[in-house]
């Protein structure tokens, strides 16, 4: 399956720079896979294709400010940081800009020498391996050093950090955040317990794949990076009841769907408290065993992010949409509107 198939054009003017002073006040495209029906909404309206029993899955991952801009202690070059991962203790999985200028060795100092990171292990396509030097708690040095990690593609400056932040964010580790989380507040989360909805969450930690695009021509090439998850008793106790009874389990995101996917498929189509690592890539073929629904926002083109809600709805009837989403100039990726896929 090529990687061309997930293409589309997108006028650059689409893409989202900021937030929206409310966060719910999106768009909200619904696209009924069964029918090839779609409908144009505004987000809130989300509460009306929810019934009481459902459960609305969401991610509690807590973007770090992890982007770090320091310099080469030898040289004085300037040099970008991004933690992706924790490895173990104060080692971290980076990318680095410009790599070539940092391999086994090399000291970068950040903040005129209150965080230092000797690099310790180099891979490919920008990959480093740190080990931080620092006096005090690494969240709190982090907190004052480190920058929220917009994508590329948002060239403006964010004035309030915590919109790149979900309200309800609580496990920290994520170098990205869960987008189609972004446009819920606590209120409307509220409005929707009190409908009888179930609302719970899972963890899962944005890493590395959400920051390099597919490389490969051919879909079954790809290679996804692993990233953390996690599944509470009382998560899992709740979404078996809800399978049992037939409600809907709807994820928000794509983060929420591979978490869901990943722990299905280890327990046949069940939940289970559990934790570990997932790599698993969903796209065209992929039978879903855990979700009936999705919300998720606007895509990249050509991205394994599109490949997923394409193995839900179809690659023909996910690109008509886009296709009706760009000729109604919705708003696209991180801080853009959004998608009910039911």
């Amino acid at each position: 399956m090529k990687v061309d198939l997930f293409d589309f054009d997108l006028p650059e003017e689409l893409i989202a720079q900021t937030p929206l002073e409310e966060r719910t006040a999106s768009r909200l495209m619904v696209v009924d896979r069964k029918t090839g029906v779609y409908n144009h909404e505004q987000f809130k309206n989300i509460i009306h294709y929810l019934s009481p029993g459902d459960a609305l899955v969401l991610n509690d991952t807590r973007v770090l400010p992890a982007r770090l801009f320091g310099i080469k202690e030898e040289t004085g070059a300037k040099i970008e940081v991004l933690l992706l991962k924790q490895l173990e203790g104060d080692r971290w999985e980076t990318l680095v800009k410009p790599a070539k200028r940092v391999q086994e060795g090399t000291i970068v100092s950040f903040g005129d020498g209150r965080l230092k990171a000797v690099c310790v292990e180099t891979s490919e396509h920008g990959g480093r391996h740190f080990e931080f030097k620092y006096d005090g708690i690494f969240y709190e040095v982090l907190e004052t050093l480190g920058e929220m990690p917009l994508p590329p593609y948002i060239k403006e400056q964010l004035d309030d950090r915590d919109r790149y932040q979900t309200v309800f964010a609580r496990e920290r580790g994520s170098a990205a955040a869960p987008t189609a989380g972004l446009h819920f507040t606590e209120e409307f989360l509220d409005e929707i317990r009190e409908k009888g909805v179930h609302v719970t969450f899972i963890t899962l930690h944005v890493g590395l794949g959400t920051f390099r695009p597919v490389s490969a021509d051919s879909v079954e090439e790809h290679e996804m990076h692993s990233e953390y998850y996690h599944m509470t008793k009382e998560t899992a106790t709740l979404l078996n009841k809800v399978k049992e009874k037939n409600g809907k389990i709807v994820s928000v995101g794509t983060t929420s769907t591979r978490t869901l996917e990943t722990i299905a498929n280890e327990y046949n189509g069940k939940f289970a408290e559990t934790s570990g690592w997932t790599n698993i890539f969903i796209y065209p073929g992929y039978e879903f065993k855990a979700i009936d629904g999705m919300l998720t926002n606007f895509h990249l083109p050509k991205s394994t992010l599109m490949m997923l809600i394409s193995a839900l709805a179809g690659r023909e009837q996910i690109l008509k949409a886009y296709e009706e989403a760009v000729n109604q100039k919705y708003r696209f990726f991180s801080f853009g509107d959004a998608m009910l896929i039911i």
